[in-house]
């Protein structure tokens, strides 16, 4: 095991020139660009790599044995969750004991820009404490750095917290007076360092958006030097039309485009991604700037809602609820969840239907103890028809119940990994295991989906290599993202740094047992200093938030006037 050995200078002659103050020595050096390793050593000094080659004759304050590991760039978490949970679970344990040391969040929403209204809500919610005030992201990053984060953190601004800002919840068209002010609002967004605009286009409101208004918000981001990222409108039937919305509105709009966490679900669709992958590629030869990113299981995991139609959901929370009350709507919705082909995204319908949904966690404690169980399994319990089952557990637990929906094919995982620009994303908030997490649930990819990629795909079936999978998980998004000095060990970048076992380092967590840490990585350092040691985290919060190019804090921040006005690498 990789460890600290600490050396005293204090009676040694001033030395000819300045130590490092960590030294990793004798690993396995993976740098980030994909090309093969080489045995070295990695210097760092005031939270910056000095050097990277085969032997430094350098000293050391601190040194790294590494001898027989590999030392890689910390990971970037390519599509995260954990935003607002940071502020009360800054570790970000699950992810930063895979050797994360950047998670980049905000699919479809995102801590700012909010109204007074939207920050009351998630304060009503309960899980954000109430004597948090922010508004802009600007603040909200001030406030992650007055708390402390135990990881880096870059955020998209969202389309859905755009619409809810200026539009409220309602599905209708914005007028152009409200577009207006929605472009202004992702010019400010950019401004204060968002990597660009996200959308979730199954979820309500972000379901509501028309392709023109993607566009003008997709426009506005690439003046700001960002790009347009999204949870495409149909992962099932419409697989394909959906790709190509998300492909025109990066043509029309000039911003390079990231497709989240590529898939397509159910049995009958699952030939439509060799194809959505000949278009991604078509899309890249044409000079559209498209990349992808993937999590490595085969079951998504959402809430129940995402079965439900998106207009019953209109007006948030407590319209919904009315709606399904009323007979007659809840007859209709009923309805419209059986149709075979509806004309919005059914999850479960991906998923073969009930069968294929498995419950994971609840609000209420009496309704724990279905965990674990399909919704086909408690409808027969209850006596009920799945789709009557689904909207009394909602009603029951009041919230929209998170469920893994077993919609992916392996054969396609495997395919999606072996394209040279899908990075590698959690789709999953970064946990510690606390008994109020244990009660809530999770999905196995918050605890296993970097370590998984090693175990299964690296080591067990060879999908990549290993310098080809650190690639996927550090120079690839930091390129795409324009995350600027992350994601290489090169002399000049930020010190985020892992050393782990590639014989060894593996998930634990599992769809019954989610709440197992990886193991395999020994050592990692974000900004030079160490947070995790000898495999476990030291507890340091040496995190920052990472902004995006237009952030006004650079000396050459600010909007351009067009999105050519910015240099664009393809990644």
């Amino acid at each position: 095991m990789a460890a600290f050995v600490f050396s005293s200078l204090a009676a040694q002659p001033v030395l000819a020139r300045q130590p490092y103050d960590i030294l990793v020595k004798g690993g396995t050096i993976y740098d980030g660009s994909g090309q093969k390793p080489f045995r070295g050593d990695v210097g760092i000094r005031d939270g910056r790599i000095v050097h990277v080659g085969r032997r430094t004759q350098g000293r050391a304050l601190r040194t790294i044995d590494a001898r027989g590991k590999a030392v890689a760039p910390g990971f970037i978490n390519a599509m995260s969750q954990t935003a607002l949970s940071l502020l009360t679970s800054p570790l970000a344990e699950s992810d930063l004991r895979q050797g994360v040391t950047l998670v980049v969040v905000g699919e479809g929403t995102s801590a700012g820009p909010l109204t007074l209204g939207m920050l009351e809500e998630l304060h009503r919610s309960g899980g954000v404490p109430a004597d948090l005030q922010w508004r802009t992201l600007d603040q909200f990053a001030k406030l992650l750095k007055s708390r402390g984060i135990a990881v880096n953190v870059a955020s998209w601004v969202g389309g859905s917290t755009l619409r809810q800002n200026v539009v409220g919840l309602a599905d209708r068209v914005p007028s152009a007076d409200e577009l207006a002010r929605m472009r202004a609002l992702v010019r400010e967004a950019m401004e204060d360092g968002a990597l660009g605009v996200s959308t979730a286009l199954i979820y309500a409101p972000g379901a509501y958006a028309k392709t023109d208004e993607l566009v003008a918000l997709a426009e506005q981001s690439a003046q700001c030097g960002g790009l347009f990222a999204s949870h495409i409108r149909s992962e099932g039937d419409r697989f394909l039309e959906a790709l190509d919305e998300l492909i025109a509105i990066s043509r029309r709009s000039g911003a390079p485009a990231e497709l989240f966490h590529i898939k397509v679900g159910g049995p009958a669709n699952w030939p439509a991604m060799p194809i959505a992958l000949n278009r991604i590629q078509a899309a890249r030869e044409a000079g559209i700037r498209i990349s992808a990113n993937m999590y490595s299981y085969a079951a998504s995991g959402t809430g129940l809602t995402a079965s439900i139609p998106p207009w019953v959901q209109q007006g948030g929370w407590d319209a919904f609820m009315a709606r399904i009350k009323d007979p007659a709507i809840r007859a209709r919705v009923i309805a419209e969840m059986r149709d075979p082909k509806p004309d919005w995204e059914n999850v479960m319908r991906g998923a073969g239907g009930p069968d294929g949904v498995v419950l994971s966690s609840f609000r209420t404690d009496a309704l724990r103890r279905l965990a674990g169980k399909t919704l086909a399994e408690i409808a027969k319990l209850r006596g009920t028809d799945p789709e009557e089952t689904l909207l009394q557990l909602i009603e029951e637990d009041g919230s929209r119940i998170e469920a893994f929906y077993f919609t992916m094919s392996e054969d396609n995982l495997r395919l999606q990994l072996r394209q040279p620009y899908v990075s590698i994303g959690s789709d999953a908030a970064a946990l510690s295991i606390t008994p109020q997490i244990i009660k809530s649930g999770a999905h196995p990819r918050a605890f296993g989906t970097f370590a998984r990629i090693y175990a299964k795909y690296v080591r067990e079936e060879k999908v990549l290599t290993m310098q080809e999978a650190v690639r996927r998980m550090t120079s690839l998004p930091a390129a795409h993202y324009q995350l600027g000095d992350r994601g290489w060990l090169k002399p000049g970048f930020t010190a985020d740094v892992v050393v782990f076992d590639p014989a060894r380092i593996r998930d634990r967590a599992t769809y019954q047992q989610p709440f197992r840490f990886a193991e395999g990585v020994e050592e990692v350092l974000v900004n030079g200093v160490p947070t995790v040691v000898g495999g476990e985290p030291t507890g340091a919060l040496a995190g920052r938030f990472v902004r995006g190019r237009a952030w006004t804090g650079r000396k050459d921040g600010g909007c351009r006037a067009a999105a050519n006005d910015w240099p664009w690498p393809l990644a």
